[in-house]
This record gives structure tokens, C-alpha cells and sequence, in this order.
């Protein structure tokens, strides 16, 4: 009898467990992607709106609604299509120990300091350029159709990439850990009403690729040498070398960190020292 409880109860475990993982990577998902964020927020506002013509008994846009909840799995299947397929590609490449492994102090601070190094570069000289930087959000889909690279990090690298007539300039690179995985990446283009009419194509690039992932989007104008950073599908515009540094160093901390303020005073202040000391 008390074999069969355990047996049971383990089943029950598994069971919960199961679903838990499900609603995670739901949740996760829904979180790291705008589109699908919007998405959720309308099924919400559909689901209360049916509620409340229930409630008060408003036969017209319940029997709208009652439609709209019939159908509407499937018109989203096929809108959403590429959204649905993502996901279900990045569950099978995921891992349970991680995909990428998890930078080092000195490796962050290394990325930090050669990435900032090219974009004040560029920034002087006014050549284009837009660096993504990957975190949890993987993204394979873009960089199997880029030119592969997955070489060590350096200013001078990024900077020979962007350099006016290389024929990889016009994409973008993309950062996995502390390696250029790959350049000449070409990305979705936002579709945000609210962009201004002066953002080119990088700048609506990057939003559009920082719409569908959680990556870091640094962007230099061709035109103002401008610098701007798109993360969760806000810009930031116009930035001076020091914000991109802060914000980079605070996106690029690990969700968990021994000592976090600590390490992460150690890293401003030994970036400073490296930059004064040129």
C-alpha cells in the first residue's frame, strides 16, 4: 500500500513538474519577445471582455467573442507562424546545463573594453556599424545565413569589419560570449509606428531584431556618428562613450553574482583605468 502511494505521489511530482517547465518557457519566451508580449496582453484583454459580457448578459459581443476564442487559435497559428517555429527550434537546441557558458569577470571586462574601444573609433570617424550581442535568447537563425567568423574579440577586428568598402560592412556581427561568431548578418526590420523618420536602416534593425530577443543592439550612425543602443525594443539614442560603457557593463552582469556590487565597482573602475592610460 505504501509502495503504491509513493508510486503515485512521484507520478503526481513528474506531472506537476512537466507542466511547470511548460508555463516557464511560455512565460520566458513571451518575455523576451515584444510581438508575442503584445500578443498576450490582447488574448488577455479578450478573455476579460468575454467574462464581462457574460456577467451582464451582452449578447452581441458575446456571441463576437465566442467566435473570435473559436477561431483564434488557428488565425494566430498562421500569423505567427515564424514566432511559433522560433520557439520551437530554441527547445531544441536547448540545453539543461546552459547553452553558453557564463563570462568570467575578466572576460566581461575584456568584451566591454574592446567593443567600447571600436565604437569610439567609429563614433570619430563616422563609419556605420551594428554589433549584437547575444544573451539568453539564442540566435542561430541569423547567424547560420551570416558569413561565419568565431574569432577571438578586438577592436581592431570590429573596426576592419565595418571599414568602408570591406563587402561585410552593410550587415551586422553578432557576439556569442566573448567570440564574433559571425558578420555580414542581416536582421527584421521594425515595424514600430513610433520610429522617427531620420532612423536608418541599422537603427530600425536593430529595434527589430532587440523586438524578437533579449540581445544587446549597439548602433554608430554612418551619417552623425551617433551612438544608440536598442534593448527590448527601446533605443536609446545619442549616447556619450560613458553611457554605452555603464550600460553595457550592467546588461552584461549575470542574472546571479557572488558579490555583484563588488565585482561590478572592480569592472568600472579598472575600464576607467585602461582608458585614461591610453
Amino acid at each position: 500500500m505504501s509502495g503504491d502511494f509513493i508510486i503515485s505521489t512521484l507520478k503526481k511530482i513528474i506531472d506537476i513538474s512537466i507542466v511547470w517547465a511548460m508555463f516557464y518557457f511560455i512565460l520566458k519566451n513571451i518575455r523576451n519577445n515584444v510581438k508575442m508580449t503584445l500578443l498576450f496582453k490582447g488574448i488577455i484583454i479578450i478573455l476579460l471582455i468575454k467574462l464581462i459580457s457574460s456577467w451582464f448578459n451582452l449578447t452581441t459581443i458575446g456571441l463576437i467573442l465566442e467566435y473570435i476564442i473559436m477561431w483564434g487559435p488557428l488565425a494566430l497559428i498562421i500569423i505567427f507562424q515564424p514566432e511559433i517555429r522560433n520557439a520551437l527550434e530554441q527547445l531544441g537546441r536547448t540545453q539543461l546545463l546552459g547553452r553558453h557558458k557564463t563570462l568570467t569577470i575578466g572576460e566581461r571586462e575584456n568584451l566591454v573594453y574592446e567593443v567600447v574601444q571600436a565604437i569610439d573609433y567609429l563614433k570619430k570617424t563616422r563609419i556605420g556599424a551594428l554589433i549584437i550581442i547575444e544573451r539568453d535568447v539564442s540566435l542561430r537563425e541569423y547567424i547560420d545565413k551570416a558569413k561565419p567568423i568565431y574569432a577571438q574579440i578586438s577592436s581592431e577586428l570590429l573596426i576592419s569589419i565595418f571599414f568602408p568598402h570591406n563587402p561585410l560592412h552593410d550587415g551586422g556581427i553578432i557576439i556569442q560570449g566573448d567570440k564574433i561568431t559571425c558578420a555580414g548578418a542581416v536582421f527584421p526590420t521594425s515595424v514600430d509606428l513610433k520610429i522617427g523618420k531620420r532612423l536608418g536602416t541599422r537603427h530600425r534593425a536593430a529595434l527589430g531584431i532587440s523586438e524578437e530577443s533579449d540581445c544587446i543592439a549597439l548602433i554608430v550612425s554612418e551619417e552623425t556618428g551617433r551612438i544608440s543602443i536598442a534593448i527590448n525594443g527601446e533605443l536609446s539614442y545619442n549616447l556619450t562613450i560613458e553611457d554605452a560603457r555603464d550600460i553595457l557593463l550592467e546588461e552584461l552582469k549575470p542574472k546571479t553574482e557572488l558579490f555583484p556590487e563588488e565585482d561590478s565597482d572592480e569592472d568600472e573602475s579598472e575600464i576607467k583605468e585602461g582608458d585614461n592610460n591610453e
